[in-house]
């Protein structure tokens, strides 16, 4: 299946520095995708270079069958939040709304309209005078009221407190559910993932470790304690991402397609944030499986 994000070998330089370096994923259609990864996993290049604002140095993507940015169509069919969720201190938020209509041949101001009542704000509030979190509001309206067949948010909740993080992914859930966009949300907060994201990417240092839907990834990963074995006597079909051992116990964090189960451990399944730290943790230590495209399909 065509993904409507395809990168292949991708990298960007910036003079000796390597922000991204041979990376390559597919992005299903139709999905709230998490992107998660530490910093300095690329994460941000690649969502950059996913909406042009940032040319490859090596490499492929295409987004929605196309270059990213290569004409005003591309630039429609794709909607940009970045983690700063940029607005003009000095204007209004109609202000904001009406620069869209004009950048934006798409743009749907009784949506933009709408969106704006509903969040209680002025109009005539200037954004330098709005909280943080309704000027990521004011952004992700900017984005949504282009009509975007792909949302791209970079870590826009970051800054935000718990309060306005849930009044944003709200906010977002409500415009996936009426317009059926695909969203590519990259974020430090995986409980946040959990909560609005069916299919999640991570990445570490340019590559995918793991990607998949949300409820399959879940339902194949298991903690698995038992009294001291090799890995090599577990039954076949069970990956081992990590084992750990004492004198006397095991623990292995494994894959399988189903539960196996035997009256000598004790199998649990993982939930999302522990399944990403040990992805993450095994990476940095050098020896976390890499999938391949085929993973990822």
């Amino acid at each position: 299946m065509t993904g409507i994000l395809e990168a292949n070998a991708l990298g960007k330089r910036y003079g000796r520095k390597q922000a991204l370096s041979d990376c390559t994923l597919s992005v299903p259609s139709g999905r709230v995708v998490g992107l998660v990864g530490p910093n300095g996993a690329g994460k941000s290049t690649l969502l950059q270079l996913a909406c042009g604002l940032l040319t490859p140095t090596s490499g492929t993507i295409e987004v929605l069958g196309g270059r990213p940015a290569s004409g005003p169509e591309q630039l429609a069919k794709v909607g940009f939040v970045a983690q700063d969720t940029p607005t003009y201190a000095g204007l209004s938020i109609a202000d904001h709304l009406r620069l869209g209509a004009r950048l934006n041949p798409g743009w749907d101001d009784r949506l933009a309209q709408e969106r704006i009542r509903q969040l209680g704000l002025d109009p005539n509030q200037k954004a330098g005078k709005l909280s943080g979190g309704q000027r990521a509001q004011v952004a992700l309206t900017l984005a949504v009221a282009k009509r975007p067949e792909l949302l791209i948010l970079d870590e826009p909740v970051a800054a935000l407190d718990p309060l306005a993080r849930r009044e944003f992914l709200q906010s977002l859930m409500e415009f996936v559910a009426e317009h059926g966009a695909t969203v590519v949300l990259s974020s430090h907060l995986v409980s946040d993932l959990e909560r609005v994201c069916d299919h999640l990417i991570s990445l570490v240092a340019s590559r995918v470790q793991i990607a998949g839907d949300v409820d399959e990834l879940l339902a194949t990963h298991f903690r698995l304690t038992t009294a001291r074995r090799d890995a090599a006597g577990l039954p076949a079909g069970m990956e081992v991402i990590q084992a750990t051992h004492t004198e006397r116990q095991s623990t292995f964090i494994v894959r399988a397609d189903k539960a196996v189960h035997d009256p000598s451990w004790v199998l649990e399944p993982l939930n999302l944030e522990d399944m990403v730290l040990i992805y993450m943790s095994q990476d940095s230590a050098g020896s976390g499986r890499r999938p391949t495209l085929e993973d990822q399909r």
